[in-house]
């Protein structure tokens, strides 16, 4: 049986808007102004929270480490938990695209670095929660992507099996974790990088949930 596995930040849904919305509340909350841009560090924010506390911290006067990023990180997940499908939306094609897999026997999953709870808690506001055989989260086992734990157990919980499958995403994360388990990865060519996403080398990129049936037949045939 073969099997896609999404990712999901930047890859199902655009969730950028809430997730910079919550690291500059952070900021806002520690007395300083937004530090991050909503359409300038989209990319930092497809990386995770972390990323977005780094980058706003190295745009502060002063000497900010991974101590900071820790501290923070419980008040980012908090208030991004407050506000998770404000401006969350699901791509263009991504909905009808699953079912389209679904209606011919190709079964689905979801992999992806957020905490599973937030995870599962943005698919069931979303209303797609019910289309995935699987959802595994950044916390749900002691490693993540790119350790290929997570991928495998995705593919397995969804009814799949890990050699007859394709990971849909759009970092190199995903790129790594592909490499890692042996399987071909797709790189969505609609988030901040464009096409240019292509530099990390995918086996395909997919410029359009409606062109999805035809990159994922060569690669699942």
């Amino acid at each position: 049986m073969n099997t896609v596995i999404f990712d999901l930040d930047g890859t199902l849904a655009d969730t950028s808007g809430d997730l910079i919305a919550a690291a500059n509340a952070c900021f806002v909350g520690q007395g300083h102004g937004p530090l991050l841009d909503p359409v300038a560090d989209r990319l930092t924010a497809f990386h995770g929270g972390r990323a977005m506390l780094r980058l706003g911290f190295s745009r502060l006067e002063g000497s900010f480490g991974e101590d900071e990023v820790d501290r923070f990180y419980p008040e980012f997940l908090e208030r991004y938990a407050e506000n998770i499908d404000r401006e969350t939306r699901l791509y263009p094609g991504a909905e009808a695209a699953v079912e389209s897999l679904l209606a011919v026997g190709i079964r689905v999953g979801i992999c992806t670095n957020k905490p599973e709870g937030l995870a599962e808690a943005l698919m069931q506001k979303l209303g797609v929660r019910g289309l995935f055989g699987s959802l595994v989260g950044a916390d749900t086992f002691p490693v993540r992507k790119p350790d290929p734990l997570p991928y495998r157990e995705s593919v397995l919980r969804a009814g799949g099996d890990p050699a007859r499958s394709v990971l849909i995403g759009d970092t190199d994360t995903d790129v790594k974790t592909a490499r890692a388990v042996g399987v071909p990865v797709v790189l969505v060519a609609f988030g901040p990088e464009g096409p240019g996403i292509a530099r990390l080398e995918p086996d395909a990129l997919l410029p359009s949930y409606p062109d999805l049936p035809e990159v994922l037949s060569a690669l699942l045939s």
